[in-house]
């Protein structure tokens, strides 16, 4: 199956072409904001986790989405810190630099490996980085205690529509993860809506109307940015507009955990 997963339905909801900017332009924010910052800063909201962390994950997947790309299959799991006594910046923009060449170098829409069956193209690859990237932006800025960037409301609403499709969606069943109650969860940004379904069996998401969203046992909403971050983790409850059963609510925020929570890029 290909990006044309859904005929009726746009794969991503902003533009490939801008998706492919965001690797660049937020990965060029991640960087200034890490500059001059002490590496040893952590993450607020992320025990352990330090700008040195955030900048060479990053830097890693990078590679490790190109590893994708030209094996035609998963990578192994191995780290690939930079030499000793290597920069994690320099690491991070080079490997950066090389994959967004490489997607410059085809249509979103060729055949390309990926780890989601739904869709085996490289425009997988200028979403997931894209998302990627500005997550972990989002963490560096943080930890340095400089002000968060915005993120447009569009662009949010397709790393909302991504998070809930690609992860809850998929990447639960992949881990054999399951809920353990049934509920539904509805999620409302951007004058768009979607439904996460928590099922004992296995778990799964869909865009659907605000009608249908409004519906569900719980409701989530609020400004784009924050209903984005905050279900990446990295904003608390008090950030977005909550309704219903606060228990429905709270597995879905605890089961995005243990999806996200993998080296798969």
């Amino acid at each position: 199956m290909t990006a044309a997963y859904w005929p009726s339905l746009r794969p991503t909801l902003v533009d490939y072409g801008r998706l492919l900017d965001a690797i660049t332009l937020e990965g060029e924010l991640l960087v200034q904001s890490a500059a001059g910052a002490s590496r040893d800063l952590e993450v607020p909201g992320r025990p352990g986790v330090t700008v040195a962390d955030a900048v060479l994950h990053t830097g890693t997947s990078y590679r490790r989405a190109l590893a994708w790309i030209r094996r035609g299959e998963q990578p192994d799991e191995r780290q690939q810190p930079p030499p000793d006594g290597g920069d994690v910046v320099a690491f991070h923009t080079e490997g950066r630099r090389e994959l967004v060449a490489e997607l410059s170098a085809h249509r979103p829409e060729e055949p390309c490996a990926t780890w989601w069956p739904a869709d085996r193209t490289y425009g997988f690859w200028r979403r997931r980085m894209a998302h990627e990237t500005a997550v972990h932006r989002v963490d560096v800025q943080a930890a340095v205690g400089s002000d968060l960037a915005p993120v447009e409301a569009d662009f949010a609403a397709d790393g909302i529509d991504e998070i809930l499709l690609l992860w809850f969606g998929y990447r639960l069943a992949d881990l054999n993860i399951r809920a353990t109650e049934s509920g539904a969860v509805g999620v409302e940004a951007a004058g768009r809506a979607w439904l996460a379904i928590l099922s004992k069996n296995r778990s799964s998401a869909r865009r659907v109307p605000a009608v249908d969203a409004r519906a569900a046992d719980a409701v989530v909403t609020g400004n784009p940015m924050n209903v984005y971050l905050w279900l990446w983790g990295r904003l608390p409850d008090q950030s977005v507009e909550t309704s219903g059963d606060y228990e429905a609510k709270a597995q879905l925020w605890g089961l995005l955990r243990l999806a996200t929570h993998s080296t798969t890029v």
